[in-house]
């Protein structure tokens, strides 16, 4: 199953925090898309969950957001 958070508009780390908890929840190999705005989010939530040891699959540039998508 395939969840979508939507943190466009979230501050730093406050996105990389939701980010976390919405996973922790999740069940292993559950897939969450996650979309970010340009910048600071798009450059620091995926290096963060990676170093948290979440499977960071793809991350596609929509315009003026970005989809990420990290597999629990």
């Amino acid at each position: 199953m395939t969840k979508t958070l939507d943190l466009r508009g979230t501050p730093c780390p406050i996105n990389f925090v939701r980010s976390k908890l919405q996973l922790e929840k999740m069940s292993s190999g559950e897939l969450l898309n996650i979309l970010l705005d340009t910048g600071e989010p798009i450059e620091q939530v995926p290096n963060s969950l990676s170093m948290e040891g979440y499977s960071v699959e793809a991350m596609e540039d929509q315009g003026n957001f970005f989809t990420l998508s990290v597999r629990a």
